[in-house]
């Protein structure tokens, strides 16, 4: 148990540059509490000792404002920055490596008790804050979910998901993450509240790219238009515009 917690504080120093010091991190940092309250309750679980385990995860709650059902299952080096209104249910697995950030939700979305009904998440996803995953699907290992995004299907390992509902960024990215990985801050995968460049919204994107393709057409239209007129040949009313198309406030509506 000793070992994990000099792990946790080690991997707290390494991605939080707010970090003065292991003892400031071992006092002052919720999400170390939660997680040492969290072993001890699932270690109480495990031992079919349920009222126990759920007691001293409502005692991590109270203090912390991390909410870690016993019976979920987290890896070795997760770091839960800042924490409140953090939620982890009854199901989920977290991976090595994490890093949740505050107000996460891994929601389950069924009723049927003794069912996957929570999220894996791999080894060294990052969990913007705000975000909810909701159901009992996987994230690959090096996913990112951006803040504030509703993830409702899986994410493939090394994506981006982005928006409500989530849309995937990169889903052919390989994985940051590997065998020999000391922790997610010493490679150019780990992203702070899963913020990534090139994250734009996929469908705002396709509406861009559509605008930029009718601005295009419109253009070469009114140059057709033009050569004909000066090669005698006029269209008449049928070529008039029946509305005024701006793209530009088109543009501005999906950013």
């Amino acid at each position: 148990m000793f070992e994990r917690l000099r792990e946790d504080l080690a991997s707290v120093r390494e991605r939080d540059p707010a970090a003065r010091s292991t003892w400031e991190v071992l006092t002052c940092y919720p999400g170390i509490h939660a997680l040492v309250l969290h072993r001890l309750a699932h270690a109480a679980w495990r031992r079919r000792f349920f009222w126990l385990g759920r007691f001293i995860s409502h005692i991590g709650r109270f203090l912390t404002g991390i909410e870690i059902h016993p019976a979920a299952v987290v890896g070795r080096r997760v770091f839960i920055d800042h924490g409140m209104g953090v939620v982890i249910g009854e199901t989920a697995s977290v991976g090595d490596d994490s890093t949740i950030y505050q107000g996460v939700t891994l929601g389950g979305t069924s009723l049927y008790r003794g069912t996957k009904r929570h999220p894996t998440l791999g080894r060294g996803v990052v969990v913007g804050a705000g975000a909810k995953v909701l159901g009992g699907f996987e994230i690959g290992d090096g996913a990112r979910i951006g803040s504030n995004a509703v993830v409702i299907k899986p994410v493939p390992a090394g994506a981006t998901a982005v928006g409500n509902p989530a849309h995937i960024l990169d889903p052919d990215r390989k994985p940051d993450t590997g065998p020999g990985l000391e922790s997610p801050a010493e490679q150019d995968g780990f992203t702070a509240y899963g913020v990534t460049r090139n994250m734009d919204d996929p469908l705002a994107r396709a509406v861009h790219g559509l605008l930029d393709h009718v601005t295009d057409t419109d253009r070469r239209f009114n140059l057709l238009i033009e050569r004909l007129a000066q090669a005698g040949i006029h269209l008449g009313p049928a070529a008039e515009p029946k509305n005024d198309f701006n793209a530009d406030e088109l543009s501005k509506m999906v950013e």
